[in-house]
């Protein structure tokens, strides 16, 4: 059976009231969080994302990102996509619908998987929890969210399983951050935790209530610190939102906008869809090979293509990184030489024609220099390389370093 409308029962483990239809609200409509009053007070400057009006920063982007890393930053994602798989052949039809092998994730735990296009192309890049069973709930992002339903509605042929958009009825709120813990077990309301946050490991979630709400507590996150991220349904946002506000006080928590979002996660290697990954991207190009699972005997979407794999002159993702303060951005060239030289040279090829292009790039508010993400051609992509790019006309030296840029202490 496959529902893209019906209504699912909420148990205590689940996330969410009522599911709905996928084109209930139009993809350009201009949407407004749960949170967005909560903003509004907080002095919050917002932002257009994917049809949402979001805050982009509280304060500064760098008090902001400094926050997340030494204390704890909060940030509002209820623009995510939140999709509910159930029924018998739950765990079957995810493994035919996504690159990984879903059913062996135990209850309880979080994997990070890949929406493939039969090309092998990437629809989208997701997590999916366990939450029973026969119960998944599928994260997918904002952009994403009407591609990422229908593509996992039209897969559902041929499964019992019940394949239902829940993203306006969900809110997801993250704490993020070496404070997150003692924030979190500090909120008041937020309690019968499923397992206690001290032993709930990376990747797993817990189900808990807020007011007698449930709650799903995951210990995941986009920003490459130590964090929590809480699915509840949409009208008691605002209210858990306030709580953690209230218990943060005592450990320097702070709103934190997606500004600070990007770098955070720039820092620690993690793609973005739209950038470093897309329709016309293999994993294998993005260094996400082993997100694909063609170990398992299973047939999936974009399984022939994956085990073809990219042309092997196919460009790869790289992190690079540069001295001083000038960052390459986004559509950035690279170059295989400092300058370019006369075009009846031998050289002229090599200087005047770009070996890759920049995805993502920021001077680091951590390490204090520029880290950038690339697609260069795979002969340059060995750690130690010299590229250059060229930043407003100017060629800047690069080297080709190991992702991610930062990696917290544990």
């Amino acid at each position: 059976m496959t529902s893209a409308s019906e209504k699912t029962t909420v148990a205590p483990d689940a996330v969410a009231p009522d599911a709905v239809a996928p084109d209930a609200v139009a993809p350009d409509a201009q949407r407004l969080s749960p949170l967005n009053d909560a903003h509004v007070a907080a002095g919050a400057s917002f932002t257009d994302f994917a049809g949402w009006q979001m805050p982009v920063r509280y304060t500064s982007d760098l008090a902001e990102h400094h926050a997340v890393r030494t204390s704890a930053g909060l940030f509002d994602l209820s623009h995510m996509a939140e999709i509910m798989v159930e029924g018998p052949d739950a765990a079957a039809y995810l493994d035919y619908a996504l690159a990984g092998k879903i059913s062996a994730v135990a209850l309880g735990q979080a994997k990070y998987s890949l929406l493939l296009n039969e090309a092998g192309g990437i629809v989208d890049d997701l997590v999916v929890y366990r939450l029973a069973d026969d119960r998944f709930l599928v994260v997918a992002n904002a952009g994403n969210r009407f591609p990422a339903a229908e593509a996992l509605i039209a897969r559902a042929a041929g499964f019992e399983v019940s394949v239902t958009d829940q993203s306006d009825d969900v809110a997801l709120i993250a704490v993020q951050g070496p404070n997150s813990r003692a924030i979190l077990e500090a909120t008041a309301r937020l309690t019968d935790f499923g397992i206690p946050l001290s032993e709930l490991k990376y990747y797993w979630s817990t189900p808990a209530t807020f007011t007698g709400l449930p709650v799903l507590v995951a210990r995941t996150g986009y920003t490459g610190e130590d964090g929590f991220e809480l699915y509840i349904q949409a009208d008691a946002a605002a209210s858990l939102w306030d709580a953690i506000v209230v218990a943060g006080t005592a450990h320097d928590l702070v709103p934190a906008g997606l500004a600070s979002r990007d770098t955070l996660r720039l820092e620690a290697g993690m793609p973005l869809y739209g950038h470093e990954l897309g329709l016309d991207t293999y994993p294998a190009q993005a260094g996400l090979g082993r997100v694909v699972a063609l170990a398992k005997e299973s047939d999936f979407v974009g399984r022939a293509a994956s085990e073809t794999g990219p042309a092997a002159d196919a460009r790869v993702l790289v992190g690079l990184v540069s001295t001083g303060k000038r960052a390459g951005r986004a559509d950035y060239a690279v170059f295989a030489s400092a300058d370019p030289v006369a075009a009846d040279t031998a050289d002229a090829a090599t200087s005047t024609e770009p070996v890759g292009i920049i995805t993502s790039g920021a001077l680091s508010p951590t390490l204090g220099h520029p880290v950038m993400m690339a697609y260069v051609n795979p002969d340059l992509a060995e750690i130690g390389t010299e590229l250059f790019v060229d930043v407003r006309g100017t060629r800047i030296p690069a080297s080709v370093t190991k992702l991610p840029f930062y990696k917290r202490q544990k």
